[in-house]
């Protein structure tokens, strides 16, 4: 953990996937908004060290934990130990994910389970742990990280496009259950970003993609950050169950 300045308290964003991509991104913004910033990653520990550091910079009290969001034990021990430190969470942003593409006749039962264990179950595990206190202080802002995978479907991505499709019910019917609370659960579907999960689809796919963005180009992720910190935020405090797209007009 490190330090920042103390003067006073401020609002704690908890981000799940925070060392790389959209989640380092969003861990940015929001700390650009004032808010201390706990992060959890899987395994790049360097990634997550430069962050921490990063954030230190701008201010804010920043906390890193390697954990496994598949993992409910996991996750609600770095929820506490969040909470313990820092304070209650008031923002929680849902954005580990990993990809296993293959068409389905070649996927293994391996790469179905260990996307959707990440993607959903990692979604589910996330607000299972900070929605009960949020409900009790009747104050909170989820925003969950889902794709137009989700949306429209991508052929080779049945497992990744369910677990994204899956995120998008399942914040829809959170917002309904929780709104009366003071709670907001809303989404970004992203399209394709520059990311290193994306890198790996070969630079001829991603021209492909962006050929069919009226746009015209690939996004980045401190645009899909902006969008997160917006749901996040009071200037959204009459949205909730919504889904906003981040594609450049896929």
């Amino acid at each position: 953990m490190s330090g920042g300045t103390t003067a006073g308290p401020r609002s704690v964003a908890l981000i799940s996937g925070g060392s790389r991509g959209i989640g380092r991104a969003v861990a940015l913004r929001l700390a650009r908004d004032g808010h201390d910033v706990s992060f959890c990653y899987r395994g790049d520990e360097r990634a997550a060290a430069e962050l921490e550091k990063e954030l230190d910079g701008l201010g804010v009290r920043a906390l890193a934990r390697r954990v496994d969001v598949s993992d409910a034990a996991s996750v609600r021990a770095w929820v506490e130990e969040t909470e313990a430190d820092f304070g209650p969470v008031a923002v929680a942003v849902t954005s580990a994910g990993i990809t296993r593409d293959k068409p389905l006749l070649m996927m293994a039962d391996s790469d179905w389970h260990d996307v959707v264990d990440t993607n959903l179950d990692g979604v589910y595990h996330v607000c299972r742990a900070v929605v009960f206190p949020m409900m009790k202080r009747r104050a909170g802002s989820i925003v969950t990280v889902a794709s137009v995978s989700g949306l429209y479907g991508n052929a080779g991505q049945t497992n990744y496009a369910a677990s994204k499709a899956g995120i998008i019910a399942f914040s829809r019917s959170l917002a309904k259950e929780v709104g009366r609370r003071g709670i907001r659960v809303n989404a970004v579907a992203p399209g394709l970003i520059d990311t290193d999960m994306s890198a790996a689809l070969g630079e001829q796919v991603r021209t492909q993609v962006a050929d069919r963005t009226a746009l015209g180009r690939t996004g980045l992720a401190p645009e899909v950050a902006e969008a997160a910190a917006f749901l996040a935020s009071d200037r959204a405090s009459y949205i909730t169950g919504a889904v906003l797209p981040v594609d450049g007009g896929l």
